[in-house]
């Protein structure tokens, strides 16, 4: 996923956890999927995290998993789990530096780890949270997690190639801060972040992966074309099952968009917009065009 620029977040930044945070151990790894996605979205440490989602995929994929989807599961541990770096600022307290220097670029790599990493955490959250779906919808989530930690995992490798971790730069909270507006009605999340945050990603990338180019680092520009493919299918599942929810509810999906957006209070989409990215991802002519209003 790619950084939005959503309103001041200082109230959620300040607000303490109500449950303890309790880091997982892989060998308490339940055997059901949606309760190890649950599992996994408490592990504070980055890199545990990614390598357990992604084995998470693997048992999926080699029937080691059982799923239950009517199951109502509840959080005993504060989610997200994550480390006590970095610091989590306001989207204005975070400082643009200058491309020019390693520390500039390693700073525009850090964000994106962050990014990754949340979004992981919010593919999670898509998994576990929401009770009586289609099998499709929870394996379809599962890979999103699984690419996401890879995207994290990636990004994590090249920062370190820099001299620099993660952890080492401040970020902000605003990716999870729609998960929490989001958590009561699973078409709203569907429309607010895979459609909105995560296709908002699907705007920038490119004009990220040119600056990172533009200063040499070609490893982080080819990171990014992995990261493109990959969230083009993320915004595309995003797409499937926002319709399938809105046709289960008898609703039209391009008019049930602007009153969930103004209910949650939704980032405004702004341009430019990468219309051809849209297009692979499933938004219909008729939501490009309303973008273009």
């Amino acid at each position: 996923m790619t950084a939005p620029n959503p309103a001041d977040i200082d109230e959620c930044l300040t607000q303490a956890p109500v449950l303890p945070q309790v880091p997982a151990q892989p060998h308490e790894v339940p055997h059901e999927l949606r309760a190890a996605a649950l599992h996994w979205l408490g592990v504070p440490l980055p890199g545990q995290k990614a390598a357990g989602v992604q084995a998470l995929r693997q048992a999926w994929q080699n029937g080691a998993m059982a799923l239950a989807t009517d199951a109502q599961l509840v959080a005993r541990h504060a989610i997200p789990g994550r480390p006590d770096l970095p610091l989590l600022v306001a989207p204005r307290e975070v400082k643009h530096r200058a491309m020019t220097t390693v520390e500039g670029r390693a700073a525009l790599v850090h964000a994106l780890a962050h990014i990754e990493f949340n979004a992981i955490n919010l593919a999670l959250d898509a998994l576990w949270r929401y009770a009586g779906m289609p099998s499709d919808y929870y394996a379809d989530w599962l890979q999103v997690a699984a690419e996401e930690a890879l995207h994290f995992s990636l990004l994590s490798a090249h920062l370190q190639t820099l001299g620099f971790a993660y952890g080492d730069f401040p970020a902000h909270n605003s990716l999870w801060e729609m998960a929490q507006k989001t958590e009561g009605d699973l078409l709203a999340r569907m429309a607010l972040v895979p459609r909105t945050l995560e296709a908002r990603g699907l705007d920038a990338t490119p004009a990220v992966r040119a600056k990172l180019a533009q200063a040499g680092d070609h490893a982080a520009a080819e990171i990014l074309d992995i990261i493109l493919r990959d969230e083009i299918g993320h915004v595309a599942i995003g797409n499937r099952w926002y319709g399938w929810l809105c046709g289960q509810r008898g609703l039209d999906p391009l008019a049930a968009y602007a009153p969930l957006a103004a209910a949650h209070k939704a980032p405004p989409l702004r341009g430019p917009f990468n219309l051809e990215a849209r297009r692979q991802a499933g938004f219909t002519e008729a939501e490009l065009a309303r973008l273009s209003s």
